[in-house]
């Protein structure tokens, strides 16, 4: 029967996509690319919810300057029971007695507005999201430190876990990042700035996730390019290790690495040249500016700027 037929080839087409779909899947890698990608989401709403939560307290307390943010979710949760707080319970929050004496002294005296219940329900609520946003990021940073060792041993050796983790997610999968060259690990994150330069000619990006690394954001400015590309050279050599061949050789390229660093961070400091209107114009590849369109835009040779002698303009 051709109906048979047709349901036993529809079977066998699924049954592949299954087995492909399986085999894609069936490495770490993709999940700790998920994790660094729920973590970097996550550190942005810890951030925000912690902005928030710090101006939502300083309208009652405006005197009141608590830095850890830790600190200031544990005190608007202890405010909501009684809509006070205890010398104790600050100094357990702060860890430093002698800060929690001089707040308890603020916080004794009258608040600039009488708080309410439901403002203290409302306050405890937004702090236990802190709470809760703050355990999943340290959950999160644990497992993608242990994965990331397992599956990147080499690269972890060489930057961090984190870093690691991140340029294995920008490049998409293990095999396209061991496939990649020095120039593109070196820009791993700054394809923004990378496709600003081809179309208006702006600065050259320099590094991308790379400058996370202590050794290249705290560098000087006119190093910070070199020590990049080093890295992105080591980085390429360690991730093909931990792709193909799977021997541990970060040892070895660490010593390289550093005598590198020492190397250019000793170096006599070049002044930069500024980027001059000229520099600009020339774009990338020889082009002015950016497309063609927009060469002719602002050339006014495009067709759409001419003008129809056979229309009447007013005005």
């Amino acid at each position: 029967m051709p109906d048979d037929s047709f349901e036993r080839l529809r079977e066998h087409m699924l049954k592949g996509t299954r087995d492909s779909i399986k085999t894609a899947y069936s490495s770490e890698e993709h999940s700790l690319m998920q994790a660094i990608n729920a973590y970097n989401e996550a550190n942005k709403l810890y951030n925000t919810v912690n902005e928030r939560l710090s101006e939502w307290f300083g309208i009652y307390f405006p005197d009141v300057t608590i830095s850890s943010p830790k600190a200031i979710a544990e005190i608007s949760i202890m405010l909501s029971k009684d809509g006070k707080v205890s010398k104790e319970g600050l100094e357990a929050a702060l860890n430093d007695k002698e800060k929690a004496d001089v707040i308890y002294a603020k916080m004794s005296q009258e608040s600039i507005r009488k708080i309410s219940a439901e403002e203290l329900s409302s306050i405890a609520a937004f702090a236990g999201l802190s709470n809760s946003a703050d355990e999943s990021l340290k959950s999160l940073e644990a497992y993608i430190d242990q994965a990331a060792k397992r599956i990147l041993p080499n690269t972890t050796y060489l930057t961090e876990s984190k870093i690691a983790a991140e340029l294995l997610s920008r490049a998409g999968s293990m095999e396209r990042f061991a496939n990649m060259p020095a120039s593109t690990i070196q820009l791993l994150g700054a394809e923004k700035a990378l496709f600003k330069h081809i179309k208006f000619g702006s600065r050259p990006p320099k590094y991308g996730v790379l400058f996370k690394l202590p050794a290249i954001g705290n560098a000087r400015k006119d190093i910070r390019g070199r020590l990049a590309r080093t890295y992105a050279a080591k980085i390429g050599i360690a991730i093909k290790a931990d792709h193909f061949s799977k021997n541990f050789i970060a040892d070895q390229l660490k010593e390289t690495l550093d005598e590198s660093v020492k190397r250019i961070t000793e170096s006599p400091v070049v002044e930069k040249k500024p980027y001059s209107f000229q520099q600009r114009k020339g774009g990338f590849g020889g082009k002015s500016w950016g497309s063609r369109r927009d060469n002719n835009n602002r050339k006014g040779n495009s067709r759409k700027f001419q003008r129809n002698p056979n229309r009447i303009y007013r005005g």
